[in-house]
């Protein structure tokens, strides 16, 4: 069997990095997202694109948004880079969706459908060693001290895009761009929505499951 190519979806809270990893790991692909990425390519030259900056970097140095057609190029690169992948984070609205189908054909599209109260409970409830740098969750994921990191005894903090107002905000930039993209796939031949609040593992198999039925 030829490295799969996938295109996992879905809102910020899903837990799309952590299926990610299983895919990566279990069918050896690159897990390519927008971020790794830019960090990857950040020296490429793009001043053929006529942009204000010559190189993605700048655009990082200076704290900008990397303009569209840069993060295309960069997606392409690190695609066509891959023996087969699972891509996270991409496309983000439907103009990328247009760019991703001159790209590459995708062997499966992965949905995974949270609704937003659990989602909501899973942004709000992270906290993060402020010196480790260490995930937990007050719900799901506690430390034996409340409020100390396991491994460092760093405190553990909420990051301010992890208030409920900041969760919100996502979620509702997340409805409007990036739902439209999960509808124009529902038609794709190998897409599949997965239920997300399973637990990771039920998920995971879920997951596995789609994967070889359209891949076999």
């Amino acid at each position: 069997m030829t490295a799969p190519k996938l295109l996992i979806m879905g809102p910020p809270g899903a837990g799309k990095g952590t299926q990610s990893s299983n895919i990566a790991e279990t069918y050896g692909v690159e897990h390519v997202t927008t971020g790794d990425a830019l960090r990857a390519n950040k020296q490429m030259d793009i001043s053929d694109m006529d942009t204000e900056y010559d190189t993605p970097a700048e655009y990082m140095d200076a704290g900008d948004l990397v303009p569209d057609e840069v993060v295309n190029a960069i997606v392409e690169k690190a695609l066509n880079d891959a023996d087969g992948f699972v891509l996270d984070g991409y496309p983000r609205n439907p103009a990328q969706a247009d760019e991703l189908e001159g790209m590459t054909d995708l062997d499966v599209v992965l949905a995974v459908s949270v609704g937003r109260e659990e989602l909501l409970t899973r942004l709000t409830g992270r906290r993060v060693c402020d010196d480790c740098g260490t995930n937990y969750h007050i719900e799901y994921d506690q430390p034996d001290q409340e409020g100390v990191c396991d491994g460092c005894g760093g405190e553990l903090i909420q990051r301010e895009d992890d208030t409920r107002e900041a969760a919100e905000n996502r979620l509702d930039v997340y409805e409007e761009n990036t739902e439209p993209v999960i509808e124009r796939y529902r038609d794709h031949d190998g897409f599949v929505e997965v239920d997300g609040e399973q637990s990771p593992d039920e998920v995971w198999a879920d997951i596995q499951q789609a994967i070889d039925n359209h891949t076999a």
